[in-house]
Protein backbone atom coordinates (compact mmCIF):
# COMPACT_ATOMS: atom_id res chain seq x y z
CA UNK A 1 0.00 0.00 0.00
CA UNK A 2 2.60 2.52 0.56
CA UNK A 3 4.69 2.18 -2.39
CA UNK A 4 1.73 2.39 -4.44
CA UNK A 5 1.10 5.71 -2.43
CA UNK A 6 4.40 6.52 -3.47
CA UNK A 7 3.98 5.60 -7.08
CA UNK A 8 0.91 7.96 -6.86
CA UNK A 9 2.48 10.80 -5.87
CA UNK A 10 5.53 10.41 -8.44
CA UNK A 11 3.34 9.86 -10.84
CA UNK A 12 1.38 13.08 -10.30
CA UNK A 13 4.85 14.91 -9.63
CA UNK A 14 5.91 14.30 -12.92
CA UNK A 15 2.31 15.01 -14.74
CA UNK A 16 2.37 18.12 -12.93
CA UNK A 17 6.24 19.22 -14.27
CA UNK A 18 5.00 17.91 -17.43
CA UNK A 19 2.18 19.94 -17.69
CA UNK A 20 3.90 23.33 -16.29
CA UNK A 21 6.74 22.40 -19.01
CA UNK A 22 4.06 22.39 -21.61
CA UNK A 23 2.46 25.37 -20.43
CA UNK A 24 5.85 27.14 -20.78
CA UNK A 25 7.41 25.80 -23.58
CA UNK A 26 4.15 26.19 -26.09
CA UNK A 27 4.16 28.15 -28.77
CA UNK A 28 3.91 32.05 -28.94
CA UNK A 29 0.46 31.98 -31.29
CA UNK A 30 -1.36 29.18 -28.48
CA UNK A 31 -0.52 31.80 -26.14
CA UNK A 32 -1.66 34.71 -27.36
CA UNK A 33 -4.80 32.81 -28.20
CA UNK A 34 -5.27 31.51 -24.66
CA UNK A 35 -4.65 34.66 -23.30
CA UNK A 36 -7.08 36.41 -25.67
CA UNK A 37 -9.74 33.81 -25.12
CA UNK A 38 -9.36 34.60 -21.16
CA UNK A 39 -9.56 38.28 -21.46
CA UNK A 40 -12.61 38.16 -23.49
CA UNK A 41 -14.55 36.33 -20.58
CA UNK A 42 -15.52 32.59 -22.40
CA UNK A 43 -14.64 31.37 -19.04
CA UNK A 44 -16.21 33.24 -16.08
CA UNK A 45 -14.37 32.80 -12.77
CA UNK A 46 -17.85 32.36 -10.92
CA UNK A 47 -19.40 29.69 -13.47
CA UNK A 48 -16.66 27.93 -15.44
CA UNK A 49 -17.51 25.75 -17.75
CA UNK A 50 -16.30 21.96 -18.40
CA UNK A 51 -12.61 20.97 -18.95
CA UNK A 52 -11.42 17.93 -19.50
CA UNK A 53 -8.92 15.61 -17.85
CA UNK A 54 -6.49 12.78 -19.55
CA UNK A 55 -7.91 9.58 -19.37
CA UNK A 56 -4.48 7.96 -17.96
CA UNK A 57 -5.14 10.52 -14.75
CA UNK A 58 -8.65 9.87 -13.79
CA UNK A 59 -7.95 7.02 -12.47
CA UNK A 60 -5.60 7.97 -9.70
CA UNK A 61 -8.31 10.97 -8.33
CA UNK A 62 -10.73 9.97 -5.92
CA UNK A 63 -14.55 10.87 -7.05
CA UNK A 64 -17.07 10.34 -4.69
CA UNK A 65 -21.12 10.22 -5.05
CA UNK A 66 -23.19 12.87 -3.08
CA UNK A 67 -25.69 10.80 -0.77
CA UNK A 68 -27.99 11.77 1.82
CA UNK A 69 -26.65 11.37 5.52
CA UNK A 70 -27.09 11.66 9.21
CA UNK A 71 -24.98 14.36 10.79
CA UNK A 72 -24.89 15.07 14.31
CA UNK A 73 -25.70 19.65 14.99
CA UNK A 74 -22.44 21.07 16.32
CA UNK A 75 -22.74 24.79 17.43
CA UNK A 76 -19.67 26.32 17.79
CA UNK A 77 -20.65 29.45 20.07
CA UNK A 78 -18.23 32.46 21.28
CA UNK A 79 -18.17 33.15 25.10
CA UNK A 80 -16.00 33.56 27.94
CA UNK A 81 -15.09 32.54 31.56
CA UNK A 82 -17.40 34.06 34.44
CA UNK A 83 -16.80 33.21 38.28
CA UNK A 84 -19.93 30.52 39.20
CA UNK A 85 -21.98 32.87 41.21
CA UNK A 86 -23.93 30.09 43.35
CA UNK A 87 -20.11 29.80 44.73
CA UNK A 88 -18.92 33.01 44.79
CA UNK A 89 -18.96 35.74 47.51
CA UNK A 90 -18.04 39.38 47.84
CA UNK A 91 -16.10 39.56 51.51
CA UNK A 92 -18.08 43.01 52.59
CA UNK A 93 -16.65 45.03 55.64
CA UNK A 94 -19.14 44.94 58.65
CA UNK A 95 -17.22 47.98 60.15
CA UNK A 96 -16.06 51.06 59.52
CA UNK A 97 -12.42 52.40 59.89
CA UNK A 98 -8.88 52.27 58.42
CA UNK A 99 -7.54 49.62 57.27
CA UNK A 100 -4.35 48.08 59.48
CA UNK A 101 -3.32 44.83 58.59
CA UNK A 102 -4.15 42.07 55.24
CA UNK A 103 -3.52 38.52 56.49
CA UNK A 104 -4.47 36.90 53.06
CA UNK A 105 -3.73 37.22 49.25
CA UNK A 106 -5.45 36.39 46.38
CA UNK A 107 -4.80 32.76 45.27
CA UNK A 108 -4.81 31.62 48.77
CA UNK A 109 -7.21 29.06 49.87
CA UNK A 110 -9.17 30.29 53.09
CA UNK A 111 -12.10 28.49 55.57
CA UNK A 112 -14.89 30.00 56.92
CA UNK A 113 -14.52 32.80 59.68
CA UNK A 114 -10.52 33.12 58.98
CA UNK A 115 -9.64 36.22 59.55
CA UNK A 116 -8.80 38.18 56.39
CA UNK A 117 -7.77 41.79 57.18
CA UNK A 118 -8.27 44.11 60.68
CA UNK A 119 -9.97 47.17 60.56
CA UNK A 120 -8.86 49.78 63.41
CA UNK A 121 -12.71 51.15 64.29
CA UNK A 122 -13.47 53.02 66.79
CA UNK A 123 -17.18 52.06 66.19
CA UNK A 124 -15.65 48.53 67.54
CA UNK A 125 -14.13 50.13 70.79
CA UNK A 126 -17.52 51.83 71.52
CA UNK A 127 -19.25 48.17 71.18
CA UNK A 128 -16.71 46.97 72.78
CA UNK A 129 -17.01 49.18 75.88
CA UNK A 130 -20.61 48.80 75.76
CA UNK A 131 -20.56 44.84 76.15
CA UNK A 132 -18.11 45.13 79.10
CA UNK A 133 -20.51 47.53 80.57
CA UNK A 134 -23.66 45.66 80.66
CA UNK A 135 -21.88 42.60 81.30
CA UNK A 136 -20.64 43.89 84.80
CA UNK A 137 -24.41 45.16 85.43
CA UNK A 138 -25.84 42.12 84.45
CA UNK A 139 -23.63 40.57 86.83
CA UNK A 140 -24.46 42.82 89.50
CA UNK A 141 -28.50 42.68 88.47
CA UNK A 142 -28.39 38.89 88.87
CA UNK A 143 -26.46 38.98 92.36
CA UNK A 144 -28.68 41.63 93.53
CA UNK A 145 -32.07 39.27 92.23
CA UNK A 146 -30.74 35.98 93.71
CA UNK A 147 -29.76 38.00 97.34
CA UNK A 148 -33.10 39.20 97.04
CA UNK A 149 -35.07 35.84 96.57
CA UNK A 150 -32.92 34.91 99.45
CA UNK A 151 -34.28 37.60 101.74
CA UNK A 152 -37.88 37.13 100.62
CA UNK A 153 -38.05 33.43 101.51
CA UNK A 154 -36.63 34.63 104.78
CA UNK A 155 -39.38 37.11 104.85
CA UNK A 156 -36.98 40.03 105.10
CA UNK A 157 -38.15 41.93 102.28
CA UNK A 158 -41.66 42.84 100.71
CA UNK A 159 -42.69 41.17 97.29
CA UNK A 160 -42.89 44.27 95.57
CA UNK A 161 -38.90 44.69 96.40
CA UNK A 162 -38.33 40.94 94.67
CA UNK A 163 -40.14 41.90 92.22
CA UNK A 164 -38.53 45.25 91.47
CA UNK A 165 -34.91 43.35 91.61
CA UNK A 166 -36.06 40.43 89.09
CA UNK A 167 -37.21 43.37 86.49
CA UNK A 168 -33.38 45.08 87.20
CA UNK A 169 -31.97 41.69 86.23
CA UNK A 170 -34.57 41.29 83.13
CA UNK A 171 -33.84 45.00 81.82
CA UNK A 172 -30.04 43.65 82.44
CA UNK A 173 -29.75 40.18 80.50
CA UNK A 174 -31.22 42.54 77.98
CA UNK A 175 -29.03 45.14 77.65
CA UNK A 176 -25.75 42.33 77.71
CA UNK A 177 -27.82 40.45 74.52
CA UNK A 178 -27.54 43.90 72.57
CA UNK A 179 -24.47 44.20 73.22
CA UNK A 180 -23.25 40.97 72.48
CA UNK A 181 -25.15 40.66 69.28
CA UNK A 182 -23.54 44.03 68.24
CA UNK A 183 -20.18 42.69 68.55
CA UNK A 184 -21.42 39.59 66.90
CA UNK A 185 -23.04 41.55 63.77
CA UNK A 186 -19.35 43.25 63.61
CA UNK A 187 -17.66 40.16 63.13
CA UNK A 188 -16.75 39.39 66.88
CA UNK A 189 -17.58 35.49 66.98
CA UNK A 190 -16.89 35.26 70.61
CA UNK A 191 -17.46 38.39 72.80
CA UNK A 192 -16.51 36.91 75.71
CA UNK A 193 -12.90 36.73 74.39
CA UNK A 194 -12.78 40.40 74.32
CA UNK A 195 -13.25 40.86 78.12
CA UNK A 196 -9.98 38.95 78.68
CA UNK A 197 -8.17 40.47 75.01
CA UNK A 198 -5.82 42.98 74.48
CA UNK A 199 -7.15 46.15 74.55
CA UNK A 200 -7.26 47.12 71.32
CA UNK A 201 -9.61 48.83 68.49
CA UNK A 202 -8.62 46.32 65.93
CA UNK A 203 -11.35 44.04 64.15
CA UNK A 204 -10.87 40.74 62.03
CA UNK A 205 -13.31 41.00 58.68
CA UNK A 206 -13.63 37.04 58.26
CA UNK A 207 -14.31 35.01 55.56
CA UNK A 208 -18.07 34.20 55.06
CA UNK A 209 -17.48 31.07 53.12
CA UNK A 210 -14.55 28.59 52.37
CA UNK A 211 -13.02 29.13 49.07
CA UNK A 212 -10.03 30.90 47.29
CA UNK A 213 -9.02 34.50 47.43
CA UNK A 214 -9.59 35.68 43.94
CA UNK A 215 -9.73 39.40 44.64
CA UNK A 216 -8.41 41.91 46.98
CA UNK A 217 -10.25 45.26 46.60
CA UNK A 218 -8.18 47.17 49.27
CA UNK A 219 -4.98 48.63 50.51
CA UNK A 220 -3.42 49.00 54.00
CA UNK A 221 -4.82 52.06 55.56
CA UNK A 222 -7.84 52.32 52.90
CA UNK A 223 -11.00 53.76 54.90
CA UNK A 224 -13.75 51.27 54.71
CA UNK A 225 -17.73 52.48 55.30
CA UNK A 226 -19.33 49.38 56.91
CA UNK A 227 -21.87 47.81 54.76
CA UNK A 228 -20.64 49.38 51.74
CA UNK A 229 -17.20 48.57 51.17
CA UNK A 230 -16.13 45.31 49.21
CA UNK A 231 -12.36 44.00 50.35
CA UNK A 232 -11.84 40.68 49.02
CA UNK A 233 -13.98 38.14 46.25
CA UNK A 234 -13.76 34.20 47.28
CA UNK A 235 -15.01 32.00 44.42
CA UNK A 236 -15.07 27.87 44.50
CA UNK A 237 -12.66 27.42 41.59
CA UNK A 238 -13.62 23.64 40.72
CA UNK A 239 -16.33 24.94 38.45
CA UNK A 240 -17.13 27.87 36.55
CA UNK A 241 -19.74 29.48 34.10
CA UNK A 242 -18.92 29.91 30.59
CA UNK A 243 -21.37 32.65 29.31
CA UNK A 244 -21.87 31.93 25.90
CA UNK A 245 -23.66 33.75 22.80
CA UNK A 246 -26.39 32.03 20.89
CA UNK A 247 -27.02 33.67 17.25
CA UNK A 248 -30.65 34.08 16.71
CA UNK A 249 -31.31 31.28 13.73
CA UNK A 250 -30.12 28.66 16.30
CA UNK A 251 -32.06 29.11 19.10
CA UNK A 252 -34.40 26.20 17.98
CA UNK A 253 -31.74 23.87 18.50
CA UNK A 254 -30.48 25.11 22.04
CA UNK A 255 -31.44 23.42 25.20
CA UNK A 256 -31.13 23.16 28.69
CA UNK A 257 -29.25 20.25 29.25
CA UNK A 258 -27.31 20.17 26.14
CA UNK A 259 -24.30 18.58 26.54
CA UNK A 260 -21.17 20.88 25.84
CA UNK A 261 -17.48 20.76 25.04
CA UNK A 262 -15.08 23.83 25.96
CA UNK A 263 -11.89 25.19 23.93
CA UNK A 264 -9.58 27.56 24.78
CA UNK A 265 -6.48 28.41 22.58
CA UNK A 266 -4.75 28.32 26.25
CA UNK A 267 -5.13 24.43 26.99
CA UNK A 268 -4.40 21.26 24.54
CA UNK A 269 -7.18 19.69 26.22
CA UNK A 270 -11.47 20.42 26.28
CA UNK A 271 -13.54 20.73 29.23
CA UNK A 272 -16.61 19.37 29.67
CA UNK A 273 -20.04 20.91 31.00
CA UNK A 274 -23.93 21.65 30.26
CA UNK A 275 -26.00 24.75 29.44
CA UNK A 276 -27.88 25.51 32.61
CA UNK A 277 -29.45 28.20 31.89
CA UNK A 278 -30.63 30.60 28.63
CA UNK A 279 -31.66 34.25 29.05
CA UNK A 280 -34.76 35.86 28.57
CA UNK A 281 -34.26 38.46 25.56
CA UNK A 282 -31.63 38.65 23.16
CA UNK A 283 -29.04 41.75 23.44
CA UNK A 284 -30.56 44.63 20.64
CA UNK A 285 -27.23 45.47 19.72
CA UNK A 286 -26.23 41.50 18.34
CA UNK A 287 -29.21 40.06 18.36
CA UNK A 288 -28.15 36.62 20.46
CA UNK A 289 -29.36 35.18 23.31
CA UNK A 290 -26.64 34.82 26.26
CA UNK A 291 -26.74 30.92 27.62
CA UNK A 292 -25.09 29.61 30.53
CA UNK A 293 -22.40 26.51 30.36
CA UNK A 294 -21.42 24.98 33.94
CA UNK A 295 -18.25 23.75 33.61
CA UNK A 296 -15.99 21.27 35.88
CA UNK A 297 -12.56 23.07 36.51
CA UNK A 298 -9.80 20.62 36.91
CA UNK A 299 -6.77 21.97 38.04
CA UNK A 300 -8.62 25.55 37.72
CA UNK A 301 -7.24 26.41 34.20
CA UNK A 302 -9.85 27.87 33.65
CA UNK A 303 -9.81 32.12 34.50
CA UNK A 304 -12.43 34.60 34.74
CA UNK A 305 -13.11 37.10 31.51
CA UNK A 306 -11.00 34.00 29.37
CA UNK A 307 -12.16 33.55 26.20
CA UNK A 308 -13.40 30.05 24.97
CA UNK A 309 -15.06 28.29 22.25
CA UNK A 310 -18.25 26.05 23.22
CA UNK A 311 -19.36 22.92 21.21
CA UNK A 312 -22.80 22.59 21.72
CA UNK A 313 -24.44 19.30 20.58
CA UNK A 314 -27.51 20.36 19.24
CA UNK A 315 -29.41 17.18 18.05
CA UNK A 316 -28.90 15.99 14.70
CA UNK A 317 -29.18 17.06 10.73
CA UNK A 318 -31.42 14.08 8.91
CA UNK A 319 -30.83 13.46 5.12
CA UNK A 320 -28.16 16.05 4.97
CA UNK A 321 -25.55 15.99 1.79
CA UNK A 322 -22.09 15.92 2.94
CA UNK A 323 -18.71 15.29 0.64
CA UNK A 324 -14.88 14.99 2.12
CA UNK A 325 -13.47 18.09 3.44
CA UNK A 326 -10.37 17.48 0.83
CA UNK A 327 -13.06 18.16 -1.78
CA UNK A 328 -13.59 21.62 -0.80
CA UNK A 329 -11.45 24.35 -2.30
CA UNK A 330 -11.75 28.02 -2.25
CA UNK A 331 -12.19 30.86 -5.36
CA UNK A 332 -9.82 34.28 -5.20
CA UNK A 333 -13.08 35.62 -3.37
CA UNK A 334 -13.00 32.85 -0.73
CA UNK A 335 -16.14 31.10 -2.14
CA UNK A 336 -16.00 27.50 -1.18
CA UNK A 337 -16.32 25.63 -4.72
CA UNK A 338 -16.27 21.76 -5.68
CA UNK A 339 -15.80 19.79 -8.50
CA UNK A 340 -18.26 18.04 -9.86
CA UNK A 341 -17.65 15.31 -12.46
CA UNK A 342 -19.43 15.22 -15.90
CA UNK A 343 -19.22 12.14 -17.90
CA UNK A 344 -15.90 9.68 -17.81
CA UNK A 345 -13.10 12.50 -17.81
CA UNK A 346 -15.18 15.95 -17.81
CA UNK A 347 -14.80 18.64 -14.78
CA UNK A 348 -17.04 21.36 -14.08
CA UNK A 349 -16.18 23.78 -11.20
CA UNK A 350 -19.59 24.36 -8.59
CA UNK A 351 -19.68 26.92 -6.11
CA UNK A 352 -21.71 25.81 -2.71
CA UNK A 353 -23.28 26.62 0.68
CA UNK A 354 -21.81 25.28 3.32
CA UNK A 355 -23.42 23.88 6.63
CA UNK A 356 -21.90 21.75 9.54
CA UNK A 357 -18.35 20.41 9.66
CA UNK A 358 -17.51 16.68 11.58
CA UNK A 359 -15.43 14.07 11.29
CA UNK A 360 -13.93 14.99 8.14
CA UNK A 361 -17.29 15.24 6.57
CA UNK A 362 -18.57 18.92 5.26
CA UNK A 363 -22.72 19.28 4.89
CA UNK A 364 -23.34 21.01 1.53
CA UNK A 365 -26.47 23.13 2.23
CA UNK A 366 -27.06 24.25 -1.77
CA UNK A 367 -24.92 23.98 -4.62
CA UNK A 368 -25.23 20.07 -5.32
CA UNK A 369 -28.16 17.21 -5.75
CA UNK A 370 -28.14 14.07 -4.53
CA UNK A 371 -26.39 10.75 -7.16
CA UNK A 372 -24.15 14.17 -8.02
CA UNK A 373 -19.69 12.79 -8.54
CA UNK A 374 -17.11 14.95 -6.92
CA UNK A 375 -13.61 14.83 -6.89
CA UNK A 376 -12.21 14.47 -3.14
CA UNK A 377 -8.46 13.23 -3.41
CA UNK A 378 -6.53 14.70 -6.51
CA UNK A 379 -9.12 18.24 -6.41
CA UNK A 380 -5.87 20.61 -6.04
CA UNK A 381 -4.84 18.55 -9.09
CA UNK A 382 -8.05 19.19 -10.88
CA UNK A 383 -7.74 23.14 -10.20
CA UNK A 384 -4.01 22.95 -11.61
CA UNK A 385 -5.57 21.30 -14.55
CA UNK A 386 -8.43 23.78 -14.93
CA UNK A 387 -6.31 26.77 -14.66
CA UNK A 388 -4.09 25.64 -17.79
CA UNK A 389 -6.69 24.89 -19.86
CA UNK A 390 -8.34 28.59 -19.11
Amino acid sequence: MISTRKARRVLFAAVLAALALLAACGDSTSSANRMTSFSAGDKAADSPGLFSVPADQVSHLQIVSVAPTRLERMLRLPGSVAYNAFTTTPVISQVSGPVSRIVVVPGQMVQRGQPMLYVSSPDYAQLRSNYLKARDTHALAHKNYARAKDLYEHHAIAQRDLEQAESVEVQAQADLEAAEQSLRIMGVTDPEATVNGRNSPEVAVHAPITGEVVERLVAPGQLLQSGNTQCFTISDMSSVWVMVNVYQQDLAYVHVGDPAVIHTDAYTGNFQGKISYLGAALDPSTHTLQARIVTHNPGEKLKKDMYVTALVRAGTIADALAVPDSALLRTPENEPFVYVARGENQFMQRVVKLGESQNGLTQIVSGLQPGERVVADGSLFIQFQNSLQH
